[in-house]
């Protein structure tokens, strides 16, 4: 099996900050990283790291340019790899710099010393009504139609979606999550992998699916985890409060 980079000790791995005006806690973070206060080997983002973030959708890069700019500047100093979600994609042409991952390319294969892991932000291998809706929201055309709605009435689509986004609880427990996930990935991935991580889902756990390790990370959004990999043999990550590191 190819793959399509090395996972290094050190790494700083976040998933589903959903950074917008209402969730600035990121942009802390990724200030002391870009100083140089924080000293990440790589940065590995797991998508939906904005709340709204389309490529060919230009208020939606207005509003967040500083936190573009703040990653672009990062990954002229560090490796970063861009894993898209369903919250933040069609990315190549915003980060020039940054190793960007369409959903279509996920799960990514990558290695970590002797060991195969899988990444994936988590929106895929769903039904086909998801997979019609995943595709629909992606397609260029339906962007640029967006784009020129949006345009036309001064962004009430996207101002709409925002206040929605701002008013969801993104942090609730996922019933019988254990069976759904064995469900989707058992067999499938049996034998591709040694872990299988994900986000999406904001449940950080982790179990046994078949002869592989199933993590699914903290969402940043919730309560400002990150994970680093380390060297421990016993587990791949490990968890870090984000505030604490920012002083917060």
């Amino acid at each position: 099996m190819s793959h399509s980079f090395l996972l290094k000790e050190g790494a700083f791995v976040i998933s589903d900050a959903h950074y917008s005006s209402h969730r600035p806690e990121l942009k802390a973070l990724l200030q002391e990283i870009d100083s140089g206060i924080l000293k990440p080997s790589q940065l590995i983002l797991m998508g939906d790291i904005f709340d709204t973030l389309f490529g060919p959708i230009p208020y939606t890069l207005y509003v967040n340019q500083k936190m573009i700019d703040l990653l672009n500047s990062i990954a002229q100093k560090i490796e970063v790899i861009y894993l898209e979600g369903n919250h933040d994609f069609c990315l190549h042409s915003v980060f020039e710099n940054i190793k960007v991952y369409p959903l279509a390319s996920q799960p990514l294969t990558c290695k970590y010393k002797d060991k195969t892991i899988l990444l994936a932000h988590g929106d895929f291998g769903e039904g086909l009504g998801y997979k019609i809706y995943t595709s629909l929201i992606r397609n260029r055309f339906i962007l640029t139609c967006l784009k020129y709605i949006d345009c036309l009435g001064n962004h009430f689509i996207l101002k709409k979606l925002d206040t929605y986004l701002q008013e969801k609880e993104d942090c609730n427990h996922f019933e019988n999550f254990m069976e759904y996930i064995i469900i989707r990935l058992a067999k499938r991935f049996s034998n591709s992998c040694d872990y299988f991580i994900e986000g999406h889902f904001h449940q950080n756990r982790s179990f046994l699916v078949d002869n592989f390790i199933y993590i699914n990370l903290a969402a940043f959004a919730c309560n400002q985890r990150y994970f680093i990999v380390q060297s421990s043999q016993e587990e791949l990550l490990l968890e870090v409060n984000a505030s604490k590191e920012s002083g917060e």
